[in-house]
């Protein structure tokens, strides 16, 4: 899938394959990662072709057809401050953690230039770190688009580089609960394996010699009939590292369209797109006192219906947190 970048905007370059019959609008949503209401609109400006003609949104795609997409920029790269609520776990004059709901980008990008968590963030008003870059103000790391829970979120800049460190030097610890397909091999395994763009398809990670280092420590907290719940160590940040280290051992994430575990949707009970990653765990060093701070995220409404749909334990019906049930925080938190 060429993609490329000029002044007009982000194209790029499809070829129907597997999704051939399903509507225009909804080919278009499923490859770029946006709205339907998004790609409509871009169908609708024309900036969407079909083997180099214009179609309307409700056209049926045919197997071989080739999509050209056309993302123009925004007017102006200033965030538009939101009104969008936000689950905030920890804040004060340094930092905030929120607990992310599913569906939401974290950063504006070609595609999501509103509706973001940092759109979110500017609407709270106050102070906030520069950030990575101009349109990623206090971020210390990010969360895919369909991943919940903890993320931390720096205030001065000061925070941002104690925080950006600690997560270089492994100080901030993260815990992942993920289902995957079948059962690993044993109760512990450790993923070691590089992490770059896939050459094939530019919005895909893949496991490629010479890419950034990447490593994943997956210890299985329960099994249940078709799969395991895993809790999944991260000894770094690369995107899509946990889902990719699955997917590169046969398990990948229930639910995950991308990378071979959106199969069997419906057996797990998870709404379209949904797949089950929840960032639940995490401790970090105060940026300014140095005392340690350990925060967890209970699993988010679709995720526990989505766990007790699998795991056939009427027992667990009734308890609030379905992962402390289950042991998912009993382990050492200083272990790798």
């Amino acid at each position: 899938m060429p993609v490329s970048s000029d002044e007009q905007g982000i194209r790029s370059s499809h070829t129907v394959g597997v999704k051939a019959g399903e509507r225009l609008d909804l080919y278009v949503a499923s490859v770029r990662e946006l709205s339907r209401t998004q790609a409509a609109t871009l169908i609708a400006n024309g900036h969407v072709t079909v083997n180099g003609g214009l179609e309307k949104a409700s056209y049926r795609t045919l197997a071989r057809d080739t999509v050209d997409i056309l993302v123009p920029p925004p007017p102006g790269r200033d965030i538009v401050p939101e009104d969008i609520p936000l689950n905030i776990v920890y804040e004060d004059d340094a930092l905030l953690v929120v607990d992310k709901p599913p569906g939401m980008v974290v950063h504006p990008a070609p595609g999501n230039w509103s509706g973001t968590l940092v759109n979110a963030l500017v609407g709270r008003g106050g102070e906030l770190a520069e950030g990575s870059g101009e349109e990623r103000p206090g971020l210390v790391h990010r969360l895919d688009k369909e991943t919940s829970g903890l993320l931390v979120v720096a205030k001065t800049e000061h925070a941002h580089r104690t925080l950006s460190a600690a997560l270089a030097s492994r100080a901030i610890r993260r815990r992942y609960a993920a289902l995957c397909w079948g059962h690993l091999s044993d109760e512990r395994i450790g993923v070691d394996a590089p992490l770059a763009r896939d050459p094939r398809d530019r919005q895909r990670m893949a496991i490629v010699k010479g890419g950034k280092t990447a490593r994943t420590t997956f210890v299985r907290v329960a099994r249940f009939d078709s799969v395991d719940l895993v809790r999944a160590h991260l000894h770094t940040g690369r995107t899509h590292q946990i889902r990719v280290h699955l997917s590169s051992i046969g398990h990948p994430v229930v639910g995950d369209d991308t990378y071979g575990g959106g199969g069997g949707r419906q057996l797990a009970s998870l709404p379209p797109r949904r797949h089950f990653l929840h960032a639940a765990w995490l401790r970090l060093p105060h940026p300014v006192t140095g005392e340690s701070i350990e925060l967890r995220s209970p699993l988010p409404e679709d995720l526990r219906a989505s766990l007790l749909a699998v795991a056939h334990m009427p027992e667990l019906n009734d308890v609030s947190d379905p992962l402390h049930a289950l042991g998912f925080f009993n382990a050492d938190p200083d272990d790798p």
